[in-house]
């Protein structure tokens, strides 16, 4: 199967903002910081996120992003949709011209397997994500690895 690095950057943001939406709207450099993907990068994703209605912007301090919906009502097949990335196992972007121009043998299965994803991926929702244990636990390392540089930041600003 190949996802690539765009619809995984797009899911990974968007739970990150699903799991922080609590404390008010969140900004991409918070977001940025805590997995590790570029300003820039998610300034682009969240461009398409927020055409595709997914998310919702609030200018001024404080400001940042919203879910436009609630994380139980956002699914991760359409957030790989919006940032327009197919989910594709086969070989030849479901062109058919796998082989010198024709299908290949086993097209159609992997056409099939194509779709199982998405249908599988369109149920799950980033709240399911959200309540899962090992989410969690991720989020929370993050959060420690985040109060972890604020003080080290604080401390050489004191000096």
């Amino acid at each position: 199967m190949r996802l690539t690095t765009k619809g995984r950057y797009a899911v990974t943001a968007m739970l990150d903002l699903a799991l922080h939406t609590h404390s008010g709207p969140v900004c991409l450099a918070d977001i940025s910081k805590r997995q590790e993907i570029s300003l820039s990068y998610l300034e682009q994703l969240f461009a398409k996120l927020r055409q595709n209605s997914l998310v919702r912007s609030v200018r001024g301090p404080g400001g940042g992003y919203k879910l436009n919906r609630p994380s139980s009502e956002v699914y991760v097949a359409e957030i790989i949709d919006a940032v327009n990335e197919s989910i594709d196992a086969t070989s030849c972007g479901g062109q058919g011209d796998c082989q010198q121009g024709d299908v290949c043998l086993t097209h159609y299965l992997w056409t099939d397997l194509s779709e199982q994803i998405h249908r599988f991926l369109s149920g799950i929702s980033l709240a399911s994500l959200v309540d899962r244990h090992e989410v969690q636990r991720v989020a929370q390392r993050q959060g420690e690895k985040e109060q972890q540089d604020l003080k080290v930041i604080s401390a050489s600003s004191i000096v």
